[in-house]
């Protein structure tokens, strides 16, 4: 049996250079999601909610590999903002909000999800009802690559955000993203590798359409 892994089949997603900006086309994707709001430090609710996905994502995992097609459970991702993105800047993460997600194979169904979810509950109990199977397209982006401390990423975004986009004519265009290639039960904070993303669109089209 061939087990797919993801991080090697689209690659691009996966990928980004150290210090330096990339602009890339990302494709419509499925994905595992939860929501919710709070600090990932210290909140409960996080925590429930990341445990239930990996709980969900694995349980389909081995419902696929039963019917011999197999595949690696790939890393965390999160979409960050805030109702006051002041809030978001300045890092009072009590008041951030999040949708935590894992990216499925092409082959798992929307059918497939609620089968796991359905027998996960059955079994273990209680998950977020936020918890879902969903498509999700960025298309034109922007990333990087920060290696470090999650508390130290702010002087890479604020770069991207107050140089990099208008030196390009572009435009934020969606959420902050953020996919988590180190596991920080296992790796030291300075060691830490994350990718930063940014879904763009070009500034002038944009002024063009709103000057029409």
């Amino acid at each position: 049996m061939i087990k797919v892994d993801l991080k090697k089949t689209r690659g691009d997603y996966w990928k980004a250079p150290k210090g330096a900006f990339v602009v890339i086309d990302v494709p419509r994707l499925n994905f595992l999601m939860v929501d919710g709001q709070g600090d990932p430090n210290s909140s409960s609710v996080y925590q429930a909610a990341v445990g239930a996905l990996y709980a969900v994502s694995y349980k389909l995992k081995f419902m696929s590999k039963a019917r011999d097609r197999d595949y690696v459970v790939p890393p965390l991702q999160g979409l960050w903002w805030a109702d006051d993105m002041a809030d978001f800047i300045a890092r009072r993460k009590d008041r951030w909000r999040w949708t935590m997600m894992l990216m499925l194979p092409d082959w798992i169904t929307a059918a497939a999800v609620a089968e796991a979810v359905e027998t996960f509950r059955a079994k273990e109990g209680d998950i977020p009802d936020t918890l879902r199977f969903a498509a999700f397209e960025e298309g034109r982006s922007v990333q990087t690559l920060h290696v470090g401390s999650y508390d130290d990423e702010a002087p890479t975004i604020r770069r991207l955000h107050a140089a990099f986009l208008p030196e390009q004519g572009l435009i934020e265009n969606g959420m902050h993203h953020e996919i988590y290639l180190g596991d920080p039960r296992r790796t030291a904070p300075d060691r830490l590798r994350t990718i930063l993303r940014q879904p763009v669109r070009d500034r002038r089209a944009d002024e063009k359409s709103n000057w029409l």
